[in-house]
Parts: structure tokens; C-alpha cells; sequence
């Protein structure tokens, strides 16, 4: 967790340094230069700087281990640091747009050619940054390290959307000074998609939506393969920042003593946790194989609602 920790905040505070230097260079220029699809692009950056010290947050929370308020421990701290950048790639969009719409239907002088030398650089870095936080969000199965990554990839789409317009504006004449301002408007359709991409994972998590199927089939197999096991009735997976949580429903052998059943139970649950490092903890819920007289087994209309008269084995 520690190492996890160290990796995703190295990559936040890199990119935190980078869009305050880009932030102010684009602003300077889309001031000096007319070009209103830079200003917007400088904006858009500094909302980046602001989402990059959310994640930081965010993640530094998330490693905070298990307390009396918190037994479950602060994972979903990064999935809600996931939301609000998310939150933020939204509004971004909406006010490019807008600010978009509203220079085109005001006449205004055309870019200076600087800006589109300015613009270059800027794809060129925040790509690259993208990659970079890409590929460590991967590493460290981070959703908010990997909505900061694509927060790069969206700065670097507006920039290269107002370098699009940049250059038409300035091969078209007077008649094309507008040109920027479309293409600005362009982007913030992109931004905005981005931005609902990665909304609704962090959202699921915070409603504790149910994991991969394939990882839930996999753990499905680990348990049933240890001795002594029956099948698994029911297994609910849900995320908690890089980690899991598993509800399990075990059939043993009607048969089986207290003691033993309670053996098996654990011997599941290590198991699991061992088989799969990232799951951080396994609820064992001990049934009788083959069910006994009046009882109902739990199936499809009836996942993940609670029963009365059962006892639960941890």
C-alpha cells in the first residue's frame, strides 16, 4: 500500500508542477496573442491543478488504515476524489463551450502565430504526461490517478483543437478569426465526454456496484477449491479503492460440526486472499449442501437481500 501510495503521488505532484508552468504560459500567450481558445485552454489547466491536488487528497486519505469510525478502512476517499475531478473535467467543458459560443458571435481580432509555436509544446507535454499517469494508474489500479491522467489527455485535445483553429484562423485572413473559438468549442464536447467516461466507474463504486464478473467467477473457483468445500451459493464483490471486499454464501457438508465448518470457512478465506492479493477482506457465510427443509436458496430475485435466522461465519 505504501509503495502504491508513493507511486500514484508521484505522479499527481509531477503533474501538478507541469500545469501550473503551462497553465500561466498558455494565459500569458492567449492574453498577449488574441487567442481566446488559449485563454480557455490556460482555464482548463488550472482546473487541472486544482483536480491533481483533490487526487492528492484523495489518495492520501484512502491509505489511512481501518479506525473505530472507519472499519472498512478510507478506500472509497479515492473513488470520491475520482467523482469530483470527473465533476470538474464537466464544468470545464461547459464553460468552454459557453465562453466558445460567445466570442464566435463577437467579432474579435485574429491570433498572433506565436500562439500556435506555444500550442505544440503544450501537446507535446501534456500527452506525454498522460501516458506516464496512464500506465502508473494501471500499475497501481488507481481510479483517481487514472481520471487526473485523462484530465492530460483532455488538456492536450483543447490545446490541439485551438492550434487546429489557430491555424486556420491565421491561413483564412480576417474572415476566419473565429476559427480558434470553434475549434474551442469542438474540444469541450470531447472534455465533456471525458468527463462522463469517468463519472460513472467512481459512481458505481460509491454505490457499491458489483465487480468485474470475471473476477468474481475467479474467486468463485479459488473457494470451491479447497478441501472440503461444497459450492459457492453466492459471492458479491464490490470495490474499495484498489481493493476488495467479498460477501460469500459456502455450502459444507450438512454434516459438519461447528468447529469444522468454521475451519473451512477460513480456510476459504485465506485462500482467496491469497490467490488475490487486492482483495482486502472475505465474508464467509457457512450453508448446509443441498439446503434443508424450508429453507429458500438465495438466487436471482433474492441477491443481496438479507434473511433472518442465519448465523455468519467470519
Amino acid at each position: 500500500m505504501q509503495s502504491r501510495l508513493k507511486r500514484s503521488l508521484r505522479v499527481t505532484f509531477l503533474g501538478m508542477a507541469l500545469n501550473v508552468l503551462l497553465a500561466a504560459v498558455k494565459l500569458v500567450a492567449g492574453v498577449v496573442g488574441h487567442s481566446h481558445a488559449l485563454v480557455a485552454d490556460a482555464v482548463e489547466s488550472f482546473a487541472d491543478v486544482c483536480s491533481s491536488l483533490v487526487v492528492w487528497r484523495g489518495l492520501v486519505v484512502a491509505s489511512v488504515p481501518p479506525d473505530e469510525d472507519h472499519p472498512y478502512g478510507h478506500g472509497k476517499a479515492e473513488a470520491i476524489s475520482a467523482a469530483i475531478v470527473a465533476a470538474m473535467l464537466l464544468v470545464a467543458a461547459l464553460w468552454i463551450a459557453v465562453k466558445s459560443v460567445m466570442e464566435i458571435i463577437a467579432p474579435h481580432e485574429a491570433p498572433a502565430p506565436f500562439t500556435l509555436v506555444v500550442l505544440v509544446g503544450v501537446v507535446v507535454i501534456k500527452e506525454a504526461l498522460f501516458r506516464f499517469a496512464l500506465r502508473e494508474a494501471s500499475a497501481v489500479d488507481s481510479p483517481a490517478v487514472r481520471s487526473d491522467a485523462w484530465h492530460h489527455r483532455s488538456d492536450a485535445i483543447t490545446s490541439l483543437a485551438a492550434g487546429l483553429g489557430i491555424s486556420v484562423a491565421l491561413m483564412g485572413g480576417e474572415g476566419f478569426a473565429a476559427a480558434d473559438d470553434v475549434a474551442a468549442l469542438f474540444a469541450s464536447g470531447i472534455i465533456f465526454w471525458n468527463g462522463w467516461r469517468l463519472f460513472r466507474p467512481a459512481l458505481d463504486e460509491l454505490m457499491d456496484a458489483s465487480a468485474d464478473p470475471g473476477l468474481i467467477r475467479r474467486i468463485t473457483v479459488c473457494a470451491e477449491a479447497v478441501p472440503h468445500a461444497g459450492c459457492v451459493e453466492k459471492c458479491l464483490v464490490r470495490r474499495m479503492g484498489g481493493q476488495f471486499l467479498v460477501d460469500m454464501h459456502l455450502q459444507v457438508d450438512p454434516n459438519m460440526t461447528v468447529k469444522e465448518a468454521h475451519r473451512v470457512g477460513h480456510e476459504v478465506k485465506d485462500a482467496v486472499r491469497r490467490e488475490h492479493p487486492s482483495v482486502l477482506d472475505v465474508l464467509v457465510h457457512v450453508e448446509p449442501l443441498g439446503g434443508v427443509p424450508g429453507h429458500t436458496s438465495s438466487s436471482g430475485s433474492d441477491l443481496g437481500q438479507s434473511r433472518p435466522g442465519r448465523v455468519t461465519q467470519v
